[in-house]
């Protein structure tokens, strides 16, 4: 390698540490501040995924079946080396290792898209500014901040998303490699959210037209990949959805079990509306549900009208921009790979309008915060958006270096403005989980109060579905528990001989503490049963727990 080319190799690679040095910073000074003020576990999605790793080992049957069927696996999979430590699991902090991480090498997968994909034969200073710009509006995202302080796995399916477009695009300059490592981003996406089930099912679109393109006399520019090369992305995008259906179909005897069954978004939403309750104003009705999207991304980018306003007109700007270079000879550099970032956009349409997934912001009806997290799949878009445009920006100013810094220095200020009202205002993920959760920690809280005074080796009948957060808080090891977990789910309706309908049938046998929550299974089997009542617990909006002993 000629000097020259050896020292910009080694300059591109310096700052590609820089980025993800100040990105761990961040990280970590994030996740410690939250850490502290007891917000890194506020989420019960968040508890849910970090007791569902836990009890793959601690159970008393532990296996790879308590992974169970709504939510993917690989979360949990990569939180378990960090929830082996029973202080890593109380205090939840384990559970926080996998997003932090992700969230590090999402700001440097943004930075890498950014830099390499607008310039032309090579990155250059400008495409350098662009992509510090597009990394400086990833990385500072106060909503994101906060959400890679917790277990949740939206920063973990970001960045699978972000390095999937990433090599997407080098492979359209003919990298077989990379098609490679976009399809292994794109299995490990597929194994983290349903997002990546459509990202995969568009970019296996796009690669298949374009190798069907590209093998015609007539387009001898465009990439020519190996015929294998193509059926080995097809078949590594298309190997987790297969196994997903076929892991559901055989333990669960449904393999949409994870779409239809009694934990699926569907069910959640038919049990909501037999309350009583009004069903999404998007429901079945896709255009309503993709603004509601469009407001929750809004809501993560600012907390002023027009600076959110502003986010939406950049982004629109930039798709303009990349319509104006489709019609150019851009084969070396195509920058259409961009588009992919806002494969969320119809996704999320189509889930509220049609799967049950529902998405609620405080200025529209019914005036709530409910899954505001979901608007962060825009954030990858709204980042290079602004990037896309801050570049033809600094190239017209490129002989004047003060005129660049100034309209360099004009755009971080839209960055700070938009970033400040949310700190103002407090993240919206963080008002999300304060306001919908209060109830239900104050609740754990208090029971696990009560748990800890258990004696020592002491079995627990519980159904930990909706408040393993007791559980954990009061440090008692789940193999402790009798709880819903423990039953044979391929054995359909019902399984007698199963751990968990045994000690519902004979509580007294199997347990000796019992905990029930008003309406629960537990509750149904422990009536008129004459136990010993040790405690109630009263928490408005939560229903009433009871903590029996059995002898």
């Amino acid at each position: 390698m000629p000097k020259s080319q050896k020292h910009k190799a080694d300059a591109r690679q310096s700052e590609i540490l820089l980025l993800a040095w100040l990105a761990s910073c961040v990280s970590v000074i994030a996740f410690l501040w939250y850490f502290r003020n007891g917000d890194a576990t506020l989420y019960g999605d968040a508890v849910a995924h970090i007791n569902i790793a836990r009890r793959v080992f601690d159970s008393r049957t532990p296996g790879p079946l308590q992974l169970g069927t709504v939510w993917l696996p690989l979360p949990h999979l990569l939180m378990i080396p960090f929830l082996i430590s029973m202080n890593m699991w109380q205090s939840g902090a384990g559970g926080s290792i996998p997003s932090m991480i992700a969230y590090v090498f999402g700001v440097v997968g943004i930075f890498r898209l950014t830099r390499d994909v607008p310039a032309g034969a090579g990155p250059d200073m400008r495409a350098r500014i662009a992509a510090w710009i597009a990394a400086l509006v990833y990385a500072a995202n106060p909503n994101l901040i906060y959400m890679q302080s917790t277990a949740m796995g939206e920063v973990l399916y970001l960045t699978f998303f972000v390095w999937a477009v990433v090599y997407f695009a080098e492979s359209m300059r003919g990298g077989t490699k990379s098609l490679t490592k976009c399809s292994l981003c794109l299995a490990a996406a597929c194994l983290t959210r349903y997002d990546g089930w459509f990202l995969a099912a568009i970019m296996t679109a796009c690669i298949v037209v374009r190798a069907l393109l590209s093998a015609g006399p007539q387009n001898n520019q465009a990439p020519q990949w190996p015929q294998a090369s193509v059926v080995k992305f097809v078949l590594i995008a298309a190997a987790v959805p297969a196994f997903w259906l076929g892991y559901n179909g055989i333990v669960y005897r449904n393999p949409l079990e994870f779409e239809n069954g009694p934990y699926s978004a569907k069910a959640i939403e038919r049990k909501t509306q037999s309350a009583g309750n009004p069903g999404h104003p998007g429901s079945g009705r896709p255009i309503s549900a993709a603004m509601y999207f469009l407001k929750s991304a809004e809501d993560n980018m600012a907390e002023n009208g027009w600076l959110q306003r502003g986010w939406v007109l950049a982004l629109a700007g930039a798709l303009v921009l990349i319509a104006g270079t489709l019609r150019l000879r851009t084969t070396t550099k195509p920058r259409w790979p961009l588009l992919l970032l806002l494969v969320p956009m119809p996704f999320y349409a189509l889930s509220v309008a049609y799967s049950g997934v529902p998405i609620f912001v405080p200025q529209w009806w019914p005036f709530s915060h409910y899954n505001v997290r979901y608007g962060l799949q825009l954030l990858p878009a709204f980042s290079v958006a602004l990037s896309g445009l801050a570049y033809p920006i600094i190239q017209w100013s490129a002989s004047d270096r003060w005129a660049r810094h100034g309209r360099v220095l004009a755009i971080s200020v839209l960055i700070v403005a938009s970033y400040a009202t949310v700190w103002h205002a407090g993240p919206a993920c963080l008002r999300e989980a304060q306001i919908n959760m209060r109830t239900r920690n104050q609740l754990e809280a208090q029971l696990a109060g009560w748990l800890s005074k258990l004696p020592p080796d002491s079995t627990l009948l519980m159904y930990l579905g909706d408040h393993v957060g007791a559980v954990q808080r009061a440090g008692i090891p789940l193999k402790q528990t009798i709880n819903e977990g423990n039953h044979r789910v391929w054995k359909q309706p019902v399984d007698p001989d199963g751990l968990w309908e045994r000690a519902l049938a004979d509580p007294a046998k199997y347990a000796d503490f019992i905990l029930a929550f008003e309406g629960d299974p537990v509750w149904q089997a422990v009536q008129d049963r004459k136990l010993h009542e040790l405690a109630e617990v009263h928490v408005t909006g939560q229903a009433r727990a009871v903590l029996y002993r059995t002898r």
